[in-house]
């Protein structure tokens, strides 16, 4: 597209320089030349902006889009205690609030003993001393003591719209006869880059290559595979990492 505009643009110039050349009076060319210089001026205004506008746009969606994951995150953590709770994920995001606000998580221990276990029979006796792990449950934590200084009260609503994310959950079979829950909690690019030059966001939703959020959505978790990451690149989890690690 901005090629286009350079072309056209050496183009039309090449033109009237042409015409003023060819046609018009000597006396009058120094109009001429004031008309070319405010032309220039404003062909390179325009190509300048044509520069530009595609670096302030992947700024201003670098900027939208780590809010929404940051939100996402959070919703992905309390689908993870819950689970660990109950056993199951939730598509109910208010519910999910109130359950950090009341659950307790289990605390336990998981140690190895040996025990003594008969490799023969009822009158031949072989006991063999096999190691067990056993895990007992020695007390409780809420809950909340995962989400301390993270915004989980707003978590469902989409930073900067109005939008609410939209949560699935669905289960998969990761071996013959084995079950597993899964879920998806995503948000359409369309609706988070609202403002922005439309037609970047219809490149945006095209997205395919490692360093970008590909495809129309942001999203964690999935229906057709067992995970619980989302579908950004590493960059997004910098900031997070460099916290773990100076904690």
């Amino acid at each position: 597209m901005l090629f286009i505009q350079i072309i056209i643009a050496i183009l039309l110039t090449s033109l009237l320089a042409y015409l003023i050349i060819k046609y018009l009076p000597l006396k009058l060319r120094w109009i001429a030349s004031v008309s070319l210089l405010l032309l220039a001026i404003f062909l390179g205004s325009e190509i300048y902006g044509g520069i530009m506008k595609p670096i302030h746009f992947n700024t201003n969606k670098k900027v939208i889009y780590a809010k929404v994951i940051q939100s996402l995150k959070v919703i992905r953590d309390a689908e993870i205690a819950h689970k660990e709770v109950t056993g199951n994920y939730t598509k109910d995001l208010d519910g999910l609030i109130q359950f950090i606000d009341t659950a307790q998580l289990a605390i336990t221990d998981t140690k190895t003993i040996v025990v003594q276990v008969n490799k023969g029979t009822r009158w031949q006796r072989i006991m063999v001393s096999v190691e067990k792990r056993i895990t007992d449950t020695i007390g409780y934590k809420p809950v909340l003591s995962r989400f301390m200084e993270r915004d989980y009260q707003n978590m469902s609503k989409v930073p900067g719209t109005d939008k609410v994310f939209s949560v699935e959950l669905g289960k998969i079979e990761k071996i013959p006869g084995l079950e597993v829950p899964v879920f998806e909690v995503k948000i359409a690019k369309i609706d988070v880059l609202v403002g922005l030059d439309s037609y970047l966001i219809k490149q945006e939703l095209e997205a395919i290559t490692n360093d970008q959020i590909k495809g129309e959505f942001i999203s964690v978790g999935s229906l057709n595979e067992v995970t619980t990451g989302g579908n950004w690149p590493p960059f997004y989890d910098k900031a997070d990492n460099a916290k773990k690690n100076n904690q």
